[in-house]
Formats: C-alpha cells, sequence, structure tokens
C-alpha cells in the first residue's frame, strides 16, 4: 500500500522465511496448538474432555477468522481474548474447554518461545551458510600476502585467507553462543496468574503431581521434549517468563551482528585500496551523478543494519531490569516490535554477508602493489641481519637505514614520488648487497609468519563443523534490491 507506511525490513531486506516465522499465521495458530495441547494434556489427565472436542479445534488451527478477532478486540480491549472467543465461534462444541485454567502468557509467552526458537534455527541456517562460503574465500587466497594493518597504519604482512580466517572465527564464537542459548530454551508452561498454577491445582483437585505432569505433556506435545521429562519448562516463572531470556536472544543476535559490522568495515577500507570488490551486478549504478563508481553499498547496509541490532539489545536490557514483581504490561508494545525487527535485520545481515563473500572479486595485483609499496620499510630489520651476518656493522648500518627511510618517507609525503628506499639502499656501499640478495630479502612470502600454517590449521577445524551441519548447507540467496 502506498497510502501508509510499510515496514522497510520486509519490503527491501528480510528473507520470506523470517517473514513467515513472524507472521500472524504462524502467532496466532501457535495460539491454537497451545490450547489444543492444554485440553488434550487435561483430558489425558482425567478433565472432562472429549474427543470431538478436540477434534473440532484442530481443524481450525489455520483458519484464522480475523475479521471476527478483530470484532471482538475492539469490544473487548484484549488481544487473547479476542482469539478465544473467535476460536469458539469455529468450534462451538469445543467454546466451554478452550483456555481452561490459563492466563494471556500460557498462549502469548509459550509462543514467543516457539517463534524465536525456530527463528533461531533459521539465523544458524544462515550463519552456517556464511560461514561455508567464508572457508572457501579463506581456503582459495590463504596462501595471498597482503598488506595488515594495525590502526590502519601498515604493519607486518598477512595473508588474505588468513584476515577471512578473522571473520571466520568471530562468527564461530556467534555459533557457539547461539546453540548454547537456543540449546537451553524452555517454555514458560501453564503456571497460571502469578506462576503459582494455582487455578491448574484446582481443576485437579489438589493433585500436584497432575499439575506437574500437565507442563511436561503440553511441552512433549510442543516439541520440547519427551513427556516423562522434567525440566521441558521453566521451573519458577511470575505470570511471564523471565525477560532476561529475550535478552539471552538478543545478545546472540547482537553478537552476530557485531561480527557482520566488523567484516563490512573491513569490506569498505579494502575497497577503498581497489584491493577487492563486493559483487555489482552489470547494470548497477553506484552512484547518480558520478558513473564510476562502485560503491560498497552492501556491506554499507550491513553496517547500518548492524547499528540498528546493536542498539536495539538495549531494549531487552532494559525491559528485562524493569519488570514489576509477578508482572508488568509495559513490556508488551515493546517486545512486540523489538523482538522481530531484530531477528529479521540480522536474517537481512547475514543474506548480505553470504551474498558478499561468496561474490567477491580479489585484485592480486593490486594487492601486490599496495604490499610493495610498503615492503621496503618493513624489509629493514631483515637487510640489517644479513648485512651484520656478512660481517657489517650493526650500529653503522642501522644510521644508514634510518637515514635512507627517513628521506625516503620524506620524498613520498612531500614530493609524491615513488618509493625509492630500495634504490637507495641498493647504492649505498654500506650494505654491499647485489640485485639477487635484496630480490630475497623482499620476497613477500618471508614476512608473513606463520599465517598459511595458521589458516590451513584453522580451516581443518571449520570443515569439521562445517561437516557436522551439512544438512544446512546449501541455501539459495536472493537480495532483492
Amino acid at each position: 500500500m502506498s497510502d501508509r507506511y510499510e515496514n522497510p525490513l520486509c519490503k527491501r531486506y528480510a528473507s520470506k522465511e523470517m517473514q513467515a516465522i513472524f507472521s500472524d499465521n504462524n502467532k496466532y495458530s501457535t495460539w491454537r496448538k497451545l490450547w489444543i495441547a492444554l485440553a488434550e494434556s487435561q483430558k489425558e489427565l482425567g478433565l472432562d474432555i472429549s474427543d470431538e472436542q478436540i477434534a473440532i479445534m484442530k481443524s481450525h488451527i489455520n483458519d484464522i477468522n480475523y475479521d471476527t478477532v478483530q470484532r471482538y478486540e475492539s469490544e473487548t480491549r484484549h488481544d487473547v481474548m479476542a482469539h478465544i472467543l473467535a476460536y469458539g465461534e469455529l468450534c462451538p462444541a469445543a467454546k466451554p474447554i478452550i483456555h481452561l485454567g490459563a492466563t494471556s502468557c500460557y498462549v502469548g509467552d509459550n509462543t514467543d518461545i516457539i517463534i524465536q526458537k525456530s527463528a533461531l534455527r533459521q539465523i544458524k541456517k544462515l550463519l552456517l551458510n556464511t560461514i561455508s562460503k567464508l572457508y572457501d574465500f579463506a581456503d582459495k587466497y590463504k596462501d595471498l600476502p597482503c598488506l595488515a594493518f594495525t590502526h590502519f597504519q601498515a604493519a607486518q604482512p598477512t595473508t588474505v585467507g588468513k584476515r577471512a580466517a578473522l571473520w571466520i572465527q568471530d562468527l564461530l564464537f556467534d555459533l557457539e553462543h547461539l546453540n548454547f542459548v537456543s540449546g537451553n530454551l524452555k517454555l514458560l508452561g501453564c503456571k497460571g496468574t502469578t506462576g503459582t498454577a494455582a487455578s491448574f491445582l484446582a481443576l485437579f483437585d489438589g493433585d500436584k503431581e497432575k499439575v506437574k505432569l500437565l507442563e511436561q505433556k503440553i511441552a512433549a506435545k510442543l516439541n520440547f521434549g519427551d513427556a516423562s521429562e522434567t525440566g521441558l519448562s521453566y521451573d519458577i516463572s511470575g505470570q511471564t517468563y523471565s525477560r532476561k531470556v529475550d535478552f539471552y536472544i538478543s545478545s546472540v543476535l547482537s553478537g552476530i551482528a557485531q561480527s557482520a559490522y566488523k567484516f563490512s568495515n573491513d569490506i569498505r577500507l579494502l575497497s577503498h585500496m581497489k584491493e577487492v570488490d563486493e559483487p555489482f551486478e552489470s547494470g548497477q549504478v553506484g552512484s547518480s551523478a558520478m558513473a564510476y563508481k562502485r560503491n560498497p553499498m552492501r556491506s554499507e547496509r550491513i553496517a547500518s543494519l548492524a547499528r540498528y541490532v546493536t542498539v536495539n539489545t538495549l531494549n531487552s536490557a532494559l525491559t528485562a531490569s524493569l519488570q514489576w514483581f509477578e508482572r508488568t504490561l509495559d513490556d508488551s508494545a515493546n517486545r512486540r516490535i523489538t523482538i522481530p525487527e531484530t531477528f529479521l535485520c540480522v536474517d537481512a545481515i547475514l543474506m548480505l554477508y553470504t551474498n558478499i563473500t561468496g561474490g567477491l572479486t580479489v585484485y592480486p595485483n593490486r594487492i601486490k602493489n599496495n604490499l610493495a609499496e610498503e615492503l621496503p620499510f618493513m624489509a629493514t630489520e631483515n637487510i640489517l641481519m644479513h648485512c651484520v651476518k656478512k660481517g657489517g656493522d650493526r650500529q653503522t648500518l642501522h644510521e644508514r637505514l634510518r637515514f635512507h627511510s627517513v628521506e625516503a618517507a620524506k620524498k613520498i609525503k612531500l614530493e609524491g614520488a615513488e618509493n625509492d628506499l630500495l634504490a637507495r639502499i641498493a647504492s649505498d656501499t654500506s650494505f654491499n648487497l647485489s640485485p639477487d640478495e635484496l630480490d630475497n630479502l623482499l620476497n613477500a612470502d618471508n614476512f608473513t609468519g606463520m599465517a598459511v600454517t595458521q589458516t590451513n590449521e584453522f580451516l581443518t577445524k571449520v570443515k569439521a563443523i562445517l561437516d557436522e551441519n551439512k544438512a544446512l548447507l546449501g541455501i539459495e540467496i536472493n537480495i532483492l534490491v
């Protein structure tokens, strides 16, 4: 619709899969599945609920009567009550037992956990595919020497693949964090108005074991474990599950955003140095004014979205901090926006990350030239040691190197001249170096240390992780804009 605001995350950036996870259809059909699980479990534990009542509820899981819901919500000003009444119209025989003993958070909070767990599975899939693309990139360029930087000043060289290994390592930290948080998610369960399960205890005539079994059965029906297991729901809660859970989930997403942000900044800097280009379609326009430009706009978009995610984590932190006693409603409107949008952002970020990594163009000659421009300064220590071994005086040679380095740097900065340090050293008889000796001392491979070995050993570990998760690899990424 052009006459009202539409969320750009859905219109431009996030995948259909993630949008479907947070869709109304998924949310409200999950509410109905929870009501069915509640009724089935109550029947199994002896309450007077018929198979016919459960059957009619099951027959209307997905046909959400939104018009009826809207009518009831305008009257009741209560979204859960509106859905109970609308579901009851579709299932008149079951109307008396829908939501029996439960409070709104039974469907609201349990659904939030179910949806976020599903969304984390989608994020894990995207994360692994990004790591897979980076693995291929790092393996391909593990031997290509390049300038490394500290403080964005030229420092000891590394390799292109080793730099990519740094990006992978950050994502592996994120994967480990995601697995831990997702693996420890539990349902709220069915603990009633203030978390004491008083209403259910009354339904079961004071039978505490049945109240405990009710939670286990519901969790099992929602695929959170086996009905014989305990600990499928949080042991203690108020009316809601602790909002610290949302913070832990958002911290996973923030971590991924931080990793992607760092990568995107590196790509933007390397693009400026003309060492790499992110994917650029044949008809793509870099600038409406400057036709020659190939702006790294996908990396810039990662940075933009990642900034939003990182800041948004504060919402979850504040919500967890500001809850009153057993529950308060000042979390509701915030969470309706914060949780979906954070997931949608990270979904978009990882699709961009995977797309960029899979389509990066590397320019080895430019990398070699940039390295050659700085390498003479880095080679001075090697030159000094080599000439001392040949019988030269260390202090005299050090002073000559200092003098030539200062003069060469001065000409580069003041006159825009080429780096003539090597020519100066070659013509200085104090060093007594042949052209072949200088060439050997300037071999870039001599300056990258353990970079190739480190990368090879690291990639072996990465490969094991990818093999372990191979069923999640190979998704198609489609960047719309």
